[in-house]
C-alpha cells in the first residue's frame, strides 16, 4: 500500500516521503541513539529502519508509530510544515544556579544555547562524553578545565572535551551570559531540568 501511494503521488509528495527519512535520522541522532538502539526500543530491526531512513523503504503507519513513540515526537513533527516558521521558541529552564534558553528547534541536530550562569556557589567539577563549545557574551565566566583555573571575558571562546573534569560559573558576583554548543551527553547533562 505504501508502495501504491509512492507511485500515485505527485512529485511534492513522493519528495516530502523521501525526506521524510532523513527527519527520522535527524531526530533519533539529535537524541544520542545509534540505529540499533532505536530498532530495539521500536521492536524493529536495524536493517528494516536503516532503510526507512535511507528511502529505500516507504513509510507506514505500521512502521512510523513505534518509532515516534519512543522518539517522543509526532508523526507530523516528521513532515515539512506548508508555512515553516524560522523563528525559534522554546521554553527557559532553570538548572542548577544558571539559566538555559535553547536557541535551535526541538530535535536540531545542533544544539545551541544561551545561558545566563547566576552569582551563586561554585558547582563540582562533572566528567561525562562530548564536547562543549562557548562563546561569552557579557560577564565574566569561570572555567575550571582539569587544573586549569580560568576566567574569560566578553568575546572570547573556548571548546574542550567533556570527559576533562569541567565546571562554568559566574566569576565577579555577576552573571555571564554564553552562548553554547554541547555535543553528545553535554546537551543532556547541561540542559534538562525543571522549566521556568
Amino acid at each position: 500500500m505504501a508502495s501504491d501511494l509512492a507511485e500515485t503521488a505527485t512529485p511534492s509528495i513522493r519528495a516530502e516521503l523521501d525526506e521524510l527519512g532523513m527527519r527520522l535520522r535527524t531526530v533519533r541522532r539529535a537524541k544520542g541513539w545509534t540505529l540499533d538502539d532505536l530498532a530495539a526500543r521500536a521492536g524493529l530491526s536495524s536493517s528494516t529502519l536503516s532503510r526507512l531512513e535511507s528511502g529505500k523503504r516507504q513509510a507506514s503507519l505500521e512502521l512510523l508509530l513505534p518509532l515516534v513513540r519512543e522518539l517522543g515526537i509526532r508523526i507530523d513533527d516528521l513532515l515539512q510544515p506548508r508555512d515553516q516558521d524560522p523563528r525559534v521558541r522554546r521554553t527557559l529552564i532553570h538548572r542548577e544556579g544558571h539559566l538555559v534558553l535553547p536557541l535551535a528547534p526541538e530535535g536540531s541536530p545542533t544544539n545551541a544555547y544561551k545561558i545566563t550562569y547566576l552569582p551563586g556557589p561554585e558547582p563540582e567539577q562533572r566528567v561525562h562524553d562530548g564536547f562543549a563549545w562557548f562563546y561569552v557574551l557579557s560577564g565574566r565566566l569561570r572555567l575550571r578545565l582539569g587544573e586549569q583555573d580560568l576566567v574569560l571575558v566578553r568575546g572570547e571562546a573556548a571548546e574542550f572535551d567533556t570527559r576533562t573534569p569541567h565546571a562554568m560559573s559566574a566569576a565577579g558576583g555577576r552573571p555571564v551570559q554564553v552562548i553554547s554548543i554541547f555535543h553528545g551527553d553535554g546537551d543532556r547533562i547541561h540542559t534538562h531540568s525543571e522549566s521556568v
